[in-house]
């Protein structure tokens, strides 16, 4: 095994972790609280309303090209109305609210004053120096936002940069891979370390009979089988794909160093376990049935 792949399968472990982390605030009852205050009540705007507000008042074709797996008729149904709600620049301050009460919470106040907290933020911004732009819509605009001095919403702020970065690089290996967003998710699923397709369904505006659909266009390239389980054909291109987007998202974690990478994990593995164990996510959200 060759360093540069190990090198890359270190900063996805690393992302792993910083994305657990900050994905918490996004099934937090605080998140909702924040946004119903504003007026954006119905529970499948809040996603459109607080990872889209980087970007600006967007309508819903750029929120469904960078977000890609959401079906555009849900999205058309919520942007840009949401708008009307909340301005993009409420939107983020509730979105901060919420994710500084959501770690307040799952992780408590001494963990979030330690100096483990204080170096993660450190170590994760200083990977964030090598993330590039172009072609990253997402990121690019988050990058715009300023670095809050609380170290951990810093930590959240750089999780936030990396996870967008590594997802807009992410985008682009689908669609060379020639995934639509449903058909990309149904592969994810059936790797098991996806959403269960009730919470895609419930989340992401597709029908059953929309992944019933888009599993037998997998069938018919070979990809899954008549159970839904993916080929070897199948298995190969999700490796294959993982891989890739390893490649397009490695400088961040060349930029911070083997020695960096590996205590970020490690603080962040932490951060995110102790999270994990104090309810941060639904029991039932990831797997395949």
């Amino acid at each position: 095994m060759t360093t540069a792949a190990l090198d890359a399968r270190a900063g996805r472990r690393c992302h792993n972790v910083l994305n657990s982390l900050h994905a918490t605030h996004y099934f937090s009852p605080d998140l909702g609280e924040e946004l119903d205050a504003l007026g954006v009540s119905h529970p499948k705007a809040r996603n459109f309303a607080v990872r889209a507000a980087a970007l600006g008042p967007v309508g819903p074709g750029t929120v469904a090209a960078a977000f890609y797996n959401y079906k555009y008729e849900l999205v058309a149904r919520h942007v840009p109305a949401v708008w009307e709600a909340a301005t993009p620049a409420q939107a983020l301050a509730a979105r901060a609210r919420a994710a500084d009460s959501t770690l307040r919470r799952l992780l408590g106040e001494d963990t979030l004053a330690s100096a483990e907290m204080a170096e993660a933020a450190q170590l994760a911004l200083r990977a964030t120096e090598a993330c590039t732009r172009p072609a990253r819509p997402l990121y690019s605009a988050h990058a715009d936002l300023p670095v809050p001095e609380q170290p951990h919403m810093a930590l959240f702020h750089a999780a936030t940069l990396l996870r967008e970065h590594r997802g807009d690089g992410h985008v682009a290996v689908l669609m060379s891979a020639e995934l639509d967003g449903l058909e990309a998710v149904v592969t994810h699923t059936a790797t098991g370390k996806g959403m269960r397709p009730k919470w895609v369904f419930g989340t992401r505006g597709w029908s059953q009979e929309e992944w019933d659909a888009a599993c037998g266009r997998l069938r018919e390239r070979g990809l899954v089988d008549a159970a839904g389980e993916l080929t070897e054909q199948g298995v190969r291109l999700r490796a294959e794909i993982e891989a890739e987007t390893d490649r397009l998202d490695r400088a961040p974690y060349e930029h911070l160093g083997a020695a960096g990478v590996e205590r970020l994990t490690e603080l962040g593995k932490a951060f995110a376990g102790a999270a994990l164990v104090a309810g941060a996510f639904p029991a039932d959200l990831i797997g395949k049935g």
